[in-house]
């Protein structure tokens, strides 16, 4: 299998596991609003096998490499990180929409079908992905996965005529047939949103691991900055008030920040002002860091990795540093270094 191939199918798995996750949330909503019975039952079996999908997928994109490659990295984990967060959004809303228990359950039943159809399609397209470049290990998971999609479908739809007639029953004929307090909804939607909260900040914990991790791998630091000037607003620019400064006011600033941010500036200024001045300025600016990750650490931290740097090194740092936020700590331990 060539590497381009082993690259696509680990992107189809990333996107898969984010959607296992989002759907593991939304499951959890769903089964608190259901009264015990049948189709609650099978809720819950759906559940267990959800959590089971995100493990294989999971676990096979990582024997593919999904690891190895640091911007792939930081895509995968936006789309669970998005797919989490709009998942434990939603539950609380579930709790509300419709008027009667039956009626809200009903409309859960009708979202879950298209789920279901959503991740019938993913599978489909990881086998078919998988079967053409002979990767047959993961064709196989994804075609057991895609039958036990198509079974639940098939049992959600089996049950969308006794959840209406349920409706009909407790909205036109006001004989409702459970009480929505007595399923544990309140009690889940506590619990999902206090999850969300827990979520929300071991994301960010994650997200600032992940890229500074991938930042120590050459040219990505610049790539990152190109790809978020792209779609960056003038809040997201390491520079404030960046349409209110003067040019001299701007280029005086640049210095300062790291690789990321000026990629960023570079890309956000050539689709608005395109001023040759600021771009000129930037281009003198931006070149290859001492080290990987050098403009992710601190002045202590590169002071402590210049006690066994060679001269080369030392040399290397007092000039990019003198270029750019020319702190005293580093140029006089580059200094001493060289010396």
């Amino acid at each position: 299998m060539s590497k381009s191939a082993q690259q696509k199918i680990v992107q189809y798995l990333d996107e898969a596991h984010a959607s296992e996750m989002a759907l593991t949330r939304d499951l959890q909503a769903q089964i608190a609003m259901t009264p015990r019975g049948g189709y609650r039952n099978a809720l819950q079996s759906h559940l267990r096998e959800t959590r089971e999908h995100a493990r294989l997928v999971r676990d096979r994109a990582s024997d593919l490499g999904s690891s190895s490659d640091p911007i792939q990295a930081m895509v995968g984990l936006a789309e669970s990180t998005v797919g989490q967060l709009l998942a434990l959004g939603k539950a609380p809303l579930s709790l509300l929409r419709g008027g009667s228990g039956e009626e809200k359950v009903l409309k859960n039943a009708k979202d879950a079908c298209a789920s279901e159809a959503l991740e019938i399609a993913t599978y489909t397209a990881i086998e078919r992905l998988a079967r053409s470049t002979g990767d047959e290990e993961t064709a196989e998971m994804a075609a057991s996965i895609r039958e036990q999609e198509q079974r639940m479908l098939e049992r959600i739809m089996r049950e969308i005529p006794k959840l209406t007639a349920s409706v009909v029953s407790a909205e036109v004929g006001g004989e409702p047939s459970y009480e929505l307090s007595k399923t544990g909804a309140a009690d889940v939607g506590r619990d999902l949103a206090e999850a969300g909260k827990r979520t929300a900040r071991s994301t960010e914990a994650r997200a600032r691991r992940t890229a500074r991790n991938a930042r120590k791998v050459p040219g990505v630091a610049q790539a990152e900055g190109q790809v978020k000037g792209a779609v960056a607003s003038e809040d997201d620019l390491a520079i404030s008030n960046y349409e209110q400064l003067n040019v001299s006011d701007i280029v005086e600033k640049l210095p300062e920040i790291s690789q990321v941010d000026l990629a960023k500036i570079d890309s956000y200024e050539r689709r608005n002002q395109n001023r040759t001045t600021v771009l000129s300025r930037i281009t003198s600016l931006r070149g290859k860091e001492p080290w990987p990750g050098y403009d992710e650490q601190s002045a202590e931290e590169i002071r402590k990795e210049l006690t066994d740097a060679d001269d080369e090194r030392a040399k290397q740092v007092g000039s990019y540093e003198r270029s750019h936020k020319n702190r005293t700590v580093v140029l006089s331990a580059a200094d001493r270094e060289a010396a």
